[in-house]
């Protein structure tokens, strides 16, 4: 069933969330001039360095105390300010029809991504978007401008959670097919070997692309307190399993405590920015956080 745009963007949020920038926390490289950093020199308020003069440099920009202390010519080099693009991926496998309904984790990710897409759009940054699944691999490159952005919300509220996930396809051939750098956001449940994560987030970042990640669970998965047999159901194979879960109980939970260990190691190796939420946390708290946090480490820069 198709979900309407007007289901996961709440005017509210977006009043709220509006006074917080989206910050990168690298240089970015874009086509217009924003508030974002970036590593060519250009002409800004925020000073850079000096180097020496060569013939052809700007003249305006030379600096004539320093040429009155040193006798040398130097010009002043400041950071240019650019446009940043999101890229969007929201995973859309089985597993993310996880959760009560209109509350599922796909639902959880679109609110948490159309937000941010909005909030970025109306900083005059450009916006695209990649759905992961079987069924779902739109690929819609980040651009600016109103109408560009109903795009993505639109494709954004069509994905419909089922089959396998294609989230490690999708982050490489992100990497791959994204062009200049960008801010890359991924919701998902990351129900994958974190060996294989690390090998495409590395590949991300080797594009030199900010990566932020939020992994999305539920505190059911976590806890495992089932107390009667019961059937689990694979979401993404189809495949179900009946067990008595006071057989299982300690074992799974080891499994899981492991596999958020050997996440937290992937993610300290890498250096992406990794948020864990829980299917319950109100969403605009989520963001209110990773947006202040990306503030603070703008402002201690």
């Amino acid at each position: 069933m198709k979900t309407e745009t007007s289901n996961f963007l709440d005017s509210k949020v977006l009043s709220r969330l509006m006074a917080l920038p989206l910050n990168a926390r690298q240089a970015m490289i874009g086509g217009v001039s924003g508030r974002h950093r970036s590593p060519v020199r250009g002409s800004s308020i925020e000073f850079a360095q000096y180097r020496k003069y060569v013939p052809g440099d700007d003249t305006r920009r030379l600096d004539w105390r320093t040429w009155g202390r040193t006798d040398r010519f130097y010009i002043k080099e400041f950071e240019a300010d650019t446009n940043l693009r999101l890229a969007l991926i929201v995973d859309a496998s089985g597993s993310m029809a996880y959760g009560p309904k209109d509350a599922t984790r796909l639902d959880f990710c679109r609110r948490l991504g159309g937000t941010m897409g909005y909030l970025a759009a109306h900083q005059g940054d450009a916006v695209g978007l990649w759905g992961v699944g079987k069924d779902h691999r739109q690929k819609i490159p980040a651009k600016r401008g109103a109408s560009h952005l109903r795009l993505v919300l639109d494709q954004l509220a069509q994905l419909e959670p089922k089959g396998e996930t294609t989230i490690l396809e999708s982050l490489h051939e992100a990497a791959e097919q994204i062009s200049q750098r960008a801010l890359v956001v991924v919701a998902s449940d990351f129900f994958v070997e974190p060996a294989q994560l690390k090998h495409a987030l590395e590949h991300l970042r080797f594009r030199k692309h900010d990566v932020a990640l939020f992994h999305v669970l539920d505190q059911v998965e976590i806890d495992f307190d089932f107390d009667r047999p019961a059937r689990f159901v694979d979401m993404e194979g189809g495949e179900t399993l009946m067990a008595d879960p006071s057989l299982i109980a300690r074992r799974y939970r080891d499994a899981v405590k492991q596999y958020l260990a050997e996440m937290d190691d992937v993610i300290c190796a890498t250096g992406a920015d990794y948020h864990r939420v829980m299917l319950k946390e109100p969403y605009e708290d989520v963001l209110a956080r990773f947006l202040l946090a990306r503030l603070q480490r703008k402002g201690r820069g």
